[in-house]
């Protein structure tokens, strides 16, 4: 006999957050153009391309796992938005799982589903955004600048060429959602604990798990040494957060063998999508 799970219904928390979250990133696509709210709110369509490419983004990513969730009679909430007074006006989105997930192919869907939508959906805000940036010179500019991986250095190669010396890219709203997504995507992908990665890793082999998450976790904080201390706090909140994974239900139940090749796409998503300095600061 097939169960088939409740679904769980959008309340109006969801709502409220969405739609502060759709604020906050307005807010935050509006002074991206140097445009002050508070003086200019009549101009606040000028912030809808990044709130609502970047939102987009976020949705589908949730929207999968909650599909797969569903799909293999796991409950699981609507996605809950979280608004942020941030450059990216926001600290992402999540889903609640309700329910135990059942089997290690189960575990693999619902963990993979979310990243390699969200990825896709990343590559094509990103390829838009680009073919609508341009290329200007950065003598005497001060502010932040955005690492690359190696997907984001070859498709702005491709669109826009290489910069000539003392120029860079101007990213434009699109194209810095699209990079704000595949810099979530890698976040997310990180075999560690509990983390999207981590799930595909347990479904793979548990001791693998549990191995990489420790090795994971280290090597960031290599690389929050020499390269962005923000890998720092990262392994430290991992840490925090637990490296551990709880079992799933039928933990006897072998992964099925097609879903080995959703874990190596999944892999490889996160090594093109990486950035050891996702920014350096110029002064």
């Amino acid at each position: 006999m097939r169960v088939v799970t409740h679904v769980q219904k959008i309340t109006p928390l969801h709502l409220i957050l969405f739609f502060l979250t759709l604020l906050s990133t307005i807010v935050a696509g509006m002074f991206q153009k140097g445009i002050d709210p508070l003086k200019s709110p009549e101009r606040f369509y000028e912030g809808l391309p990044f709130a609502l490419t970047l939102l987009g983004i976020l949705l589908s990513h949730e929207l999968g796992h909650y599909v797969s969730s569903v799909k293999h009679n796991t409950q699981a909430t609507p996605p809950y938005f979280i608004p942020a007074p941030s450059i990216f006006g926001t600290f992402g989105a999540f889903i609640k799982m309700k329910s135990p997930i059942q089997t290690r192919t189960a575990l693999l869907d619902i963990g993979a589903s979310g990243p390699v939508i969200g990825f896709i959906f990343s590559v094509a805000a990103t390829i838009i955004g680009l073919m609508g940036s341009k290329i200007v010179e950065t003598a005497g500019s001060h502010g932040i600048t955005l690492g690359d991986s190696l997907l984001f250095s070859f498709l702005s190669k491709l669109i826009l060429g290489t910069p000539p010396a003392g120029e860079d890219i101007m990213l434009n709203s699109v194209a810095f959602a699209g990079w704000i997504g595949l810099f979530v995507t890698s976040l997310n992908l990180l075999p560690v604990g509990q983390l999207d990665g981590g799930h595909i890793a347990y479904a793979v082999t548990d001791v693998g798990h549990k191995w990489a998450s420790k090795v994971v976790v280290a090597a960031l904080a290599c690389i929050g040494v020499f390269y962005w201390e923000g890998w720092l706090m990262w392994a430290f909140l991992m840490v925090m957060l637990g490296l551990h994974h709880p079992p799933v239900y039928f933990s006897d139940v072998p992964l099925d063998p097609s879903r080995k090749k959703i874990a190596v796409l999944s892999l490889l998503i996160f090594i093109v999508t990486f950035m050891p300095t996702p920014f350096i600061l110029k002064d």
